[in-house]
């Protein structure tokens, strides 16, 4: 099978696309021996591709569930913010990850990540029904009128139209809220209209995948299975 030499690169996870092309053209790169200095040439996947000396080699999906410590910013990079990133264990620094969906900085919990690009959409897609579950603790007292506020959708103040949600009382200023879709900063200002200040958040479960016991800065490797029943790895 024949690719642009700096896509193979990239969907290696060498760099990222713009970096694959500067290390070509600086001569970083050789296939079968030879220097490519082209990032668009055509080469065959069984080639042997080296980039710095290093061999790299195309690398199967991976599903990776991170327990994010507040203070990251959900970011493959940023100039001033620590990323969550920064937390992944060498072994998977070519494979290639990306954060599915975010959370925000203050926010913790699970937090997932793929290179498989049509898996990670299928979970975000808030038609797939793949619920995102949180912890929450708030000032003011929730009611069951704000519990019907959810399930019914709410409108935020910019206009924004939630859908249906699940929000259920804990305790006192504690309470579980379940939605199926990643607005920005989404269960905060969901809370807010309801007149409930969020002061710690953290994603405890995403579809069927659950945090569990995974402590705060730890990663574990997940099956799709582990999110929602049919869902799959494109081959």
């Amino acid at each position: 099978m024949l690719m642009r030499l700096d896509k193979y690169l990239s969907e290696a996870g060498a760099a990222s696309r713009r970096d694959c092309k500067q290390m070509i053209r600086e001569g970083r790169v050789t296939v079968d021996g030879v220097v490519i200095r082209e990032p668009e040439r055509k080469i065959d996947s069984d080639a042997v591709i080296l980039a710095d000396g290093r061999e790299v080699k195309p690398t199967g999906p991976v599903l990776l569930m991170l327990h994010k410590p507040a203070g990251y910013l959900t970011a493959v990079e940023d100039a001033v913010w620590k990323t969550v990133m920064e937390l992944l264990p060498a072994e998977y620094s070519n494979a290639g990850l990306k954060p599915i969906g975010r959370l925000d900085a203050e926010t913790e919990g699970l937090l997932l990540f793929t290179n498989d690009g049509d898996l990670a959409h299928r979970i975000l897609a808030p038609k797939r029904k793949i619920w995102k579950t949180y912890y929450a603790e708030h000032t003011g007292v929730a009611t069951e009128e704000d519990v019907q506020a959810f399930s019914e959708g709410l409108t935020l103040k910019d206009g924004t139209q939630c859908l249906s949600a699940e929000l259920r009382i804990l305790s006192e200023g504690k309470a579980e809220i379940r939605v199926c879709e990643g607005k920005y900063h989404q269960v905060r200002r969901m809370m807010a209209s309801r007149h409930l200040k969020v002061t710690y958040l953290r994603r405890t479960a995403v579809g069927k995948a659950e945090l569990g016991d995974l402590p705060i800065g730890q990663t574990k490797l997940l099956r799709p299975d582990e999110i929602e029943d049919g869902l799959s790895f494109t081959t």
